[in-house]
């Protein structure tokens, strides 16, 4: 069975107790930085006030997002990993000179979200791409099954760590969020370890961790 290892703790104090390369891959999504733009949405699309009402706190409170990493993050993710997969390529510059770009295109029917997302890959001088969907429509996410607003589909981990993992290879992410990357890793056989610093989120995707593996395990 694989290592999962789910980690309240800030990821900077993580990564300070590591020694060189200490994972084969590193799979992040740190905060882009643009603040929230949750309430700019809900006008958009003209959310129905007894609804916008009923969001839940990770849809209200997005202060995390007001900065996006400093170079010492980046720095450390370099030091700790040999190769990273970094989203928000689009919104800060992660590429390398060696590195690649990686497209998502997550098809959202809404012309006001955006239609795809950039990662950098730190290796390869390619440009590869995806096509994921990103799952379920605005008000499904915002109401349903989300618990994130970052929140990104299991499916496209699984692709992920399917085309640039190897068997025995070590996954951190630094920003666990919902745990779709540790649910994914779980079901690729990946030893991982997963830090978050945010307590509510870090309680949330440890249960639904939890939630979904359970699942499997019944299901085999």
């Amino acid at each position: 069975m694989p290592s999962i290892n789910l980690l309240h703790i800030d990821c900077m104090e993580y990564m300070a107790t590591l020694p060189d390369n200490a994972f084969q891959l590193a799979i992040v999504d740190p905060p882009y930085g643009i603040g929230n733009w949750i309430p700019d949405n809900i006008a958009k699309n003209k959310m129905p006030i007894e609804k916008a009402k009923k969001l839940k706190k990770q849809f209200t409170d997005v202060t995390w997002n007001n900065s996006a990493p400093d170079e010492k993050y980046f720095d450390e993710i370099r030091r700790v990993s040999v190769k990273q997969i970094i989203w928000g390529a689009n919104y800060y510059n992660c590429f390398t000179a060696d590195g690649s770009a990686l497209v998502w295109y997550k098809k959202i029917g809404n012309p006001n979200f955006s239609q795809c997302e950039i990662a950098s890959l730190s290796w390869g001088k390619k440009v590869d791409f995806v096509h994921i969907d990103w799952q379920s429509g605005f008000y499904r996410e915002m109401f349903g099954a989300q618990i994130h607003p970052c929140q990104k589909p299991v499916k496209l981990y699984e692709w992920l760590l399917q085309n640039y993992a190897k068997p025995g290879d070590r996954i951190l992410d630094t920003h666990l969020g919902s745990g779709s990357s540790a649910i994914a890793a779980h079901y690729a056989g990946f030893d991982f370890v997963g830090c978050e610093l945010d307590e509510d989120y870090y309680k949330a995707a440890c249960k639904r961790f939890d939630h979904e593996t359970k699942q499997q395990a019944l299901a085999l």
